[in-house]
């Protein structure tokens, strides 16, 4: 199962802060070795920390309108060749994130709104048959992974 990297512990979220690993189910799987972490922005090249990004229509901006959607499509790419390459059929994505949310996303306005949508990654990961998960959503996947 491909997991984002902040829902792990790892220090990769555009604040240079993780999530914390959020379930004691989640370390688990971990220690048995079948999650693989990913963060789709840092593999596509930016850096941590970094200005925070919204999805706005097909771009993604930085609050100051700097356009990061060749890294977050790259990110995406990097996340879809792992999966295939792997034969990974499950994600449990960061929700929120312009890459990773399954089920909503900030506005693109940076007010703190969110809407529905998906991410970059989500929507590359959906379209190739990989079912896409976030955090709020564990007891389903740990059904799906049944």
């Amino acid at each position: 199962m491909l997991v984002s990297a902040c829902l792990l512990g790892q220090p990769v979220r555009y604040d240079g802060q993780s999530k914390g690993i959020i379930s004691d189910w989640l370390a688990s799987l971990g220690a048995e070795g079948r999650v693989l972490a990913f963060c789709p922005e840092v593999a596509g090249g930016l850096p941590t920390p970094r200005p925070p990004a919204e999805r706005q229509g097909e771009q993604v901006r930085t609050g100051n309108g700097l356009d990061v959607t060749a890294e977050f499509d790259r990110g995406a790419e990097l996340a879809l060749a792992l999966c295939l390459r792997e034969g990974i059929r499950f994600a449990l994505l960061k929700e929120g994130s312009p890459s990773c949310g399954s089920g909503r996303i900030y506005n693109g306005h940076f007010e703190g709104v969110s809407v529905p949508g998906e991410g970059k990654t989500t929507a590359l990961l959906r379209r190739h048959g990989i079912l896409v998960f976030s955090e709020e959503q564990l007891a389903a996947l740990a059904l799906a992974l049944v």
